[in-house]
Formats: C-alpha cells, sequence, structure tokens
C-alpha cells in the first residue's frame, strides 16, 4: 500500500503561481509512476504531468508543457507541481497519484491505483 497526501492548493490570480506538494509513504519502492492530475467539476480527470519515479523522465499535458514542473526529491518522497503562469482554466482539485503497473501510459488516470485526497486550486481572472 501506498498513502499520498497533497498540500500547497489555494486560491491565486491568473498570472500567479502555485506548487503543489505529496508527501508519499507505505510501500512506495513498488511504484513506477507518479503523477499529478485534476478534475473541474463536470468534466472527467485528466493527466496533467507524470514522472518516472527512479528517474528524471517527465511528461506533460500539452496545455501546461512550459508553464508547469513536476520534479520529486526521491530521498524524502515528496513529488512536487510548479505551477506558473496560472490561467482561469487550470482551476481543479488537484490530485496526486501513483502507479505499479511497470509500463502504463503516464497521463492516463486509469493506470494509476493510489490516489491522494486531492487539494483545490482556484485562479480567478
Amino acid at each position: 500500500q501506498v498513502q499520498l497526501v497533497e498540500s500547497g492548493g489555494g486560491s491565486v490570480q491568473a498570472g500567479g503561481s502555485l506548487r503543489l506538494s505529496c508527501g508519499a509513504s507505505g510501500n512506495t519502492y513498488s511504484t513506477t509512476y507518479m503523477g499529478w492530475f485534476r478534475q473541474a467539476p463536470g468534466k472527467e480527470r485528466e493527466g496533467v504531468a507524470a514522472i518516472f519515479r527512479t528517474g528524471r523522465s517527465t511528461y506533460y499535458a500539452d496545455t501546461v508543457r512550459g508553464r508547469f514542473t513536476i520534479s520529486q526529491d526521491i530521498a524524502k518522497k515528496i513529488l512536487y507541481l510548479q505551477m506558473n503562469s496560472l490561467k482561469p482554466e487550470n482551476t481543479a482539485m488537484y490530485y496526486c497519484a501513483a502507479t505499479t503497473t511497470p509500463w502504463p501510459a503516464p497521463l492516463d488516470p486509469r493506470n494509476y491505483n493510489y490516489w491522494g485526497q486531492g487539494t483545490q486550486v482556484t485562479v480567478s481572472s
């Protein structure tokens, strides 16, 4: 089992920045990828960014590439999402997730089997 706890959400004006954090505990050595996903009201959950758990390979949704950066502190078991130049359409509940699937599609939420409780990000215009 893997436990994930997000923090760092909040309200910000358009153009601002936020950094989300996700602390992992439990059997993290079994995970292959970790990622950030989001879900806005009335919309499906979508992949934002993902990272290979023990390497530097990263993946981004086209809508956030160049503005968001995913990173990790492997020793501290913390996953980060730096979000810059935020837009109102980035408003959503953001979730941290981990998967034990060997070769998943990194941004497909169906491939992830561990989820945090989510942290709300609200961007006002």
